[in-house]
């Protein structure tokens, strides 16, 4: 690949490429590949696909050339193959979704009863587990993702999502037996097979995702509960969220992605409640003039409703979270890992 070519790719999203290669191939083709992604990447995929009026002939060019180096320096197609197809989903969606497509890739299974669930909307998701065993009801949600799970739970009621959310945090592995016998109950109503390995999901890292989707009255709530249950659960959940607070501690080039991907809007009434620090890191990290429009915009915008601020802060930690997913930024929380 040529540097201006090198040049042209480097300055495109991960998100953006795809959509390139995608809109590239033929419409069979591209539905092949679509088909195997979950709901929410063909989500992301579409809208950024959608989004592209116009693509220059140097960008197919450099997003192809750097498709085509990638899958030469492999020691050669079909050789080792399950290897590279395993190694590059997890690459590009990160261990946890890429396990999911892995085995319906590699395997040629079709879509489980589990895998269904992701394309439903959440209320049909919990009318459909309303009456299931808590147990079974747990494994859903710690199967779906955290957005969609707090969706799921939030059509609980109270003491039915607490006790959900404790076995979400009590989990740690599914045998292959519950997993086939979940299967076949939700396989009732939807096609799939029962072809299921022992699988890591739940734990209380998963449960800090969930609860960080959660409406913030209905998050702060559980936390009492769980507290009153188990002081020593609620401290490491809340250890492992991420709050909007917690925008202080993303670097300065994160940030500056992230204030990329945010409407002024939305940015506006989510500082209107936000601490001083998160303002700070925030206007620094804009040009002098924007930060200076920003705040007087803030200034001029009079008083907002608390639940319309708790939406926008929901709305821009949606999007970090996202972002964090795909790797283009660190989010640097409390619950975040040290790098050095």
């Amino acid at each position: 690949m040529s540097e201006d070519t090198k040049k042209v790719t480097q300055k495109m999203s991960k998100l953006d490429k795809a959509a390139i290669f995608l809109l590239s191939l033929g419409e069979s083709d591209a539905a092949a590949i679509l088909k195997h992604m979950g709901p929410k990447e063909v989500q992301r995929v579409g809208s950024a696909m959608a989004g592209m009026r116009t693509v220059q002939r140097e960008q197919v060019q450099g997003v192809m050339s750097e498709f085509v180096e990638q899958v030469g320096e492999q020691t050669g197609l079909g050789a080792g193959a399950d290897g590279y197809i395993r190694t590059m989903l997890t690459q590009a969606l990160g261990e946890d979704k890429a396990n999911s497509l892995v085995d319906r890739i590699l395997l040629g299974g079709s879509t489980s009863g589990l895998d269904s669930l992701k394309w439903m909307e959440p209320r049909a998701v919990a009318d459909v587990i309303r009456y299931e065993h808590p147990q079974i009801q747990a494994i859903v949600v710690a199967y779906l993702d955290p957005d969609m799970a707090a969706e799921v739970v939030s059509y609980f009621d109270p003491k039915v999502r607490l006790d959900v959310l404790l076995r979400v945090s009590a989990l740690n592995t599914v045998q292959p037996s519950a997993l086939k016998e979940l299967n076949e109950i939700l396989e009732k109503q939807f096609a799939g097979n029962s072809n299921t390995t022992r699988a890591a999901m739940g734990g209380i890292k998963r449960t800090a995702d969930i609860m960080n989707y959660l409406e913030s009255s209905t998050e702060a709530q559980l936390i009492e509960q769980i507290r009153e249950i188990d002081e020593d659960l609620s401290g490491k959940i809340e250890d492992l969220m991420f709050v909007f607070d917690n925008l202080a501690d993303i670097d300065d080039r994160g940030i500056q992605a992230l204030l990329r991907e945010v409407s002024s809007e939305v940015l506006i009434i989510a500082l209107k409640g936000a601490d001083e620090a998160v303002k700070d890191k925030i206007f620094r990290n804009m040009s002098k003039r924007a930060s200076e429009l920003l705040q007087d915009d803030l200034e001029a915008k009079g008083p907002v409703r608390i639940s319309e601020v708790e939406q926008a802060q929901k709305e821009v930690l949606t999007i970090a979270r996202r972002m964090a997913d795909a790797g283009e930024i660190v989010l640097g929380g409390k619950g975040s890992e040290e790098m050095l």
